[in-house]
Parts: structure tokens; C-alpha cells; sequence
């Protein structure tokens, strides 16, 4: 799995990139994300975004618009509020937060929640109406500098509602566990 982050620009206005994205080594890529997005800052702790979306991967490609908001609520909890609509005419939407838990000034706690949901069945996608994932990690990291900083962790999905179902009949599981090392840097 990867995720990548990055902007360019100021603190009002600025251009924001993101990639995301999991696979089995040995094989073809099963979901890869590309967003590109125009982000303006509402407050000093909230920026709303409008932007673009790509999915690759095993399925049909989606082109999706994308408008939300991101920021820091109280007690330092990031959250991320988005809603998708793709090329043919399907709406997603999806939430997600995080909180940096310092256990001492270098070892971090991070956990995160993400749960999407879908406006209507989109079988295609082996997508149902209403909530259709949800996902909890937990990381552990230590920042030998802030700049670089070593994780372990879990990860934990599991697929709602008729999106369980779909995924059962392709004989595909409704929930997966997995661990995470990783490097978080940045510069």
C-alpha cells in the first residue's frame, strides 16, 4: 500500500495533490486514487477543497468532482469530509479522522478512522447503497527527527450492507486485517 501527499502554493489558496493506493506483490494493482484540488483556507484551521479524482485498479476506471472540507477540530483531531461524484452519475461520500496520541516526545500513537458511504448500488464497483466500508489503523511511530519517522501498525476494513454481500457472492472477504511498517518523511 502507499499514500503520498503534497501541496504548492500559500497558506490562503494552494494546489494539493494525493495518491493512494494497495496491492499483492506479484500482481496487478487492486485500487490506486489520484486527487488533484484547489484548496482555500475558510479559517485559520479549515480549508474547502474542490478538485478531481481518478481510480485505476482492478475495476472499471471513475472519473469523480470532488468538494470538502479539511482541518483540525478541537484536542488536534484532523478530519476530512468529502463528497464524490463520478462520469456516470454515482455519489460517494466519505469521512475520516486522525489524532497524534504522544506517548513521549519522539514515540507517537496514531489512530484513524475512514467510513464510506454510497448514495446508491453501484454493482459495477462491487458498491451498495448506504454505508458500504469502514476502516480503523492504529501506527506507532518513532520521529528519530520529525523530518523521518518509522511506523508499524494494524489495519483493519470491513465491508456494510449490501457492499458485504456483493463482495461475498465474488467470494472475496468482508473483512481483512493487515499490519503496516512503513517510513512517514517529509521535507
Amino acid at each position: 500500500a502507499w499514500q503520498a501527499m503534497g501541496w504548492i502554493g500559500g497558506d490562503i489558496d494552494r494546489l494539493s495533490f494525493e495518491t493512494e493506493g494497495e496491492g499483492t506483490f506479484g500482481e496487478s494493482v487492486e485500487t490506486a486514487e489520484l486527487r488533484a484540488a484547489w484548496r482555500h483556507a475558510i479559517d485559520p484551521w479549515w480549508n474547502f477543497e474542490l478538485g478531481a479524482r481518478q481510480d485505476f485498479g482492478a475495476g472499471p476506471d471513475r472519473t469523480y468532482a470532488v468538494a470538502g472540507i479539511e482541518g483540525l477540530a478541537p484536542y488536534w483531531f484532523e478530519i476530512g469530509a468529502h463528497a464524490f461524484v463520478s462520469n456516470k452519475g454515482d455519489v460517494h461520500f466519505r469521512l475520516e479522522a486522525e489524532h497524534d496520541m504522544r506517548l513521549t516526545q519522539r514515540l507517537i500513537l496514531q489512530p484513524s478512522i475512514e467510513i464510506d458511504a454510497s448514495a446508491q448500488d453501484v454493482p459495477e464497483l462491487g458498491i451498495g447503497a448506504g454505508f458500504d466500508k469502514v476502516e480503523l489503523g492504529a501506527r506507532l511511530r518513532y520521529e528519530f527527527v520529525r523530518e523521518f519517522a518509522p511506523y508499524v501498525g494494524v489495519h483493519w476494513e470491513r465491508k456494510l450492507g449490501e457492499t458485504a454481500r456483493l463482495s461475498l457472492a465474488d467470494g472475496e472477504p468482508r473483512s481483512t486485517v493487515s499490519a503496516v511498517v512503513g517510513i512517514r518523511g517529509w521535507f
